[in-house]
């Protein structure tokens, strides 16, 4: 019988958690914005851990250049988080540590801003038209 979770998924899932938590409580840089750990993709073979997150501009910087600096700070961060997470999950080698910028929240924004412009579009066509035209 086959298994509902493989290793690398169950892998990757408690290094979102623990990875959440450290960067919350131990990174004390100010160019970090609020983050948030979205996903966590971890290769087969535990090399690579593909981190995708999300981050929340505030202040007076624009959402480009918090994302640019907050790439930076965790990508200069990756090896103190990877010694860390090492001391709370037991593997015979923790995964490198890759971050990257999670698309799919704007492109989803992006998408619901296009179906809402059809729609009100489509509402705000005069009632007396059929489909045909006509």
């Amino acid at each position: 019988m086959a298994r509902d979770f493989k290793r690398t998924d169950r892998v990757g899932d408690q290094i979102q958690r623990d990875l959440a938590t450290l960067i919350q409580r131990e990174i004390k840089d100010p160019r970090l914005g609020m983050v948030t750990i979205s996903h966590v993709k971890v290769s087969k073979d535990l090399g690579y851990a593909d981190i995708y997150f999300t981050v929340l501009a505030i202040g007076d910087q624009t959402e480009a250049e918090v994302i640019k600096s907050s790439r930076t700070v965790l990508n200069n961060a990756a090896g103190f988080l990877r010694t860390e997470l090492s001391r709370g999950i037991k593997l015979r080698v923790m995964p490198q540590l890759r971050f990257h910028f999670d698309e799919t929240v704007e492109r989803g924004r992006h998408l619901h801003g296009l179906i809402e412009k059809a729609w009100q579009q489509e509402s705000s066509r005069p009632d007396n038209e059929d489909d045909n035209g006509n």
